[in-house]
């Protein structure tokens, strides 16, 4: 479900592969996100631009992963929201919890 896409030093960029993000795969999202960090010990950068769907249960899922990022003082990153999701981050106030970019170039400016 999640691609390394490449491994930055201080940060790991990623790719998310799933068209709907729903209850089906949010606690598989989690369980990865949560190993890639244990594994790689940096802030995460995912690409989400080819996510056309999101539900609340994958939205819980995002944060939760978020938590145990942020109990080890690192950041989570979401990349290429569409404009759907855009707008559920903004409705949904996530968008003041997450730094959100549209592409990986802008992460790095």
């Amino acid at each position: 479900m999640i691609e390394v896409y490449n491994e930055l030093s201080d940060k790991l960029l990623v790719k998310l592969d799933i068209k709907e993000a729903s209850l089906e795969n949010a606690d598989a999202f989690k369980t990865e996100v949560i190993e890639l960090f244990d594994k790689y010990k940096r802030s995460i950068a995912i690409d989400m631009s080819s996510v056309e769907y999101i539900d609340s249960s994958f939205l819980g899922s995002i944060v939760s992963a978020l938590k145990h990022l942020i109990s080890f003082k690192q950041e989570m990153m979401l990349v290429g929201l569409n404009k759907d999701i855009a707008n559920l981050f903004a409705l949904t106030r996530l968008d003041k919890v997450f730094k959100i970019y549209s592409d990986f170039d802008e992460l790095s400016k």
